[in-house]
């Protein structure tokens, strides 16, 4: 498995990242986005399932990683749920639904996967950081899109 030095490098964060822009884009219906209590909710669980992968990440150790990744798969079921809310009261067509519940269980999967992968490595329970300079902490723009 290649070493992330950011959480950007992270292949779960770029799908998360990706999920929540469509999400956001669904929001922006008008059906969706007059039901502002389901509208709002959807937008938090999206960002907060990106936000714990990185969250996660950037604690640094092993330890925090996969409670903060457990943290970012309840919230994506959280997506997946409110997706169906979304299906059963008409905001979102069906095939708008299928696009977007295609690629919330992915991340439930991988999350899961990298955590048997923490779990099962032997290392020591801090992961390492980068050592070089501050070019280092800047965010990769070459993935923005897949």
């Amino acid at each position: 498995m290649a070493t992330a030095r950011q959480f950007e490098d992270l292949n779960v964060w770029q799908d998360a990242r990706l999920l929540v822009a469509a999400v956001y884009s669904a929001a922006k219906q008008r059906a969706l986005n007059q039901d502002v209590g389901l509208r709002d909710q959807i937008r938090r669980a999206t960002v907060s399932t990106i936000s714990n992968i990185a969250e996660g990440f950037e604690r640094g150790t092993r330890k925090e990683l996969v409670q903060f990744l457990n943290i970012a798969k309840g919230s994506n079921g959280e997506v997946r749920s409110q997706l169906h809310a979304a299906l059963n009261q008409k905001y979102i067509s069906e095939k708008e639904f299928a696009n977007l519940r295609e690629s919330a269980p992915t991340l439930s999967k991988k999350p899961a996967a990298f955590i048997r992968y923490l779990e099962s490595y032997a290392g020591s329970s801090r992961m390492k950081k980068p050592t070089q300079g501050a070019d280092n902490l800047q965010p990769s723009t070459s993935n923005l899109q897949r």
